[in-house]
């Protein structure tokens, strides 16, 4: 990684999605900073939407001759920059990608990780849509959410339906409950009437050692705070899904069995219940960042997912 860019300069500088036709000097440093240099793309661009109060940032890219799209949602904590890895896989498919910031994350405005209601993840997601319209990317939209961002996108199929648009959807370590969710749940009933947040816990959730000092030493984008109202808007969120009524989606799951973020057993079981037929890889020594695992875990689901979307 090069020496670190300045946030704060670089988010006032940004411009509507629509408007920023080539990167300024601020927005290559971001780039070059989270290892973007030599990324192969013919076309970019970075910018901003406005969905309600929320500033979105989103990230584009494209070959000359995208034949479909990705769109990336990242996982709790994390921000767009840090999927290079999956942007090159897709751009290497011939996909143009799509990805943002979600509230509260990377270079999108709002309170740090934090959330009143997941509904709102749900207008942020249909405002990227719309916006992947706007700029004519190429269908199908084939949708990708890593842990949150899984949860945003199983949501997303169960609570009504999907574009015409979208094509397969791809969840990564995706969050139902949490590990360890009820004494999570106990926690957060007697801690909400005496503090909003919490000291965030880093946690070793990649075996990539390299991964891991950058995301706990170097990465200023990475909040150090955990929010009591994520944790309620969580709270909220997990019984309705799993009440949710069955979907005849087939989503394409990948999971690390050394995941210890999420529940994975109990999650995996409920999405089995919840879609037609789901298609799951589990991957035995993987953990739960399956974005920033190891070179030989990534190209194992990455070839999965290229026999089911080639």
């Amino acid at each position: 990684m090069s020496e670190p860019f300045q946030p704060d300069h670089l988010i006032a500088s940004l411009r509507p999605l629509a408007a920023a036709a080539s990167l300024t000097p601020a927005e290559l440093d971001y780039r070059r900073f989270y290892g973007f240099a030599g990324i192969g793309a013919a076309h970019s661009r970075l910018g901003t939407i406005q969905v309600g109060a929320y500033r979105i940032v989103l990230q584009a890219w494209w070959p000359e001759q995208p034949r479909a799209t990705l769109v990336l949602l990242h996982g709790y904590y994390d921000h767009s920059a840090l999927y290079r890895h999956v942007i090159d896989w897709a751009l290497a498919m011939g996909f143009a990608v799509l990805t943002f910031d979600l509230p509260g994350h990377g270079l999108s405005s709002g309170a740090r990780a934090s959330i009143d209601d997941f509904a709102e993840y749900q207008l942020v997601l249909q405002a990227v849509l719309a916006e992947a319209a706007a700029l004519a990317l190429p269908q199908p939209w084939h949708l990708c959410g890593q842990s949150t961002g899984g949860a945003i996108l199983i949501d997303y199929l169960l609570s009504g339906q999907p574009a015409p648009e979208v094509g397969q959807t791809i969840l990564l370590a995706p969050l139902i409950r949490p590990r360890a969710w009820g004494w999570s749940q106990l926690s957060y009933r007697v801690m909400k009437h005496f503090v909003r947040e919490i000291p965030r816990r880093f946690s070793v959730n990649s075996s990539d050692a390299d991964f891991i000092d950058f995301i706990h030493n170097q990465d200023p984008l990475q909040p150090r705070c955990l929010p009591t109202a994520w944790v309620g808007a969580l709270s909220q969120w997990v019984p309705r899904i799993e009440s949710a009524a069955r979907s005849s989606h087939s989503p394409l799951i990948i999971q690390g069995e050394a995941d210890m973020t999420v529940a994975w057993q109990h999650n995996l079981e409920v999405l089995q219940d919840k879609f037609a037929a789901p298609q799951i890889l589990r991957l035995n020594q993987a953990r739960h960042h399956l974005a920033n695992e190891m070179p030989d875990l990534r190209q194992r689901y990455f070839d999965f997912l290229t026999e089911r979307l080639t």
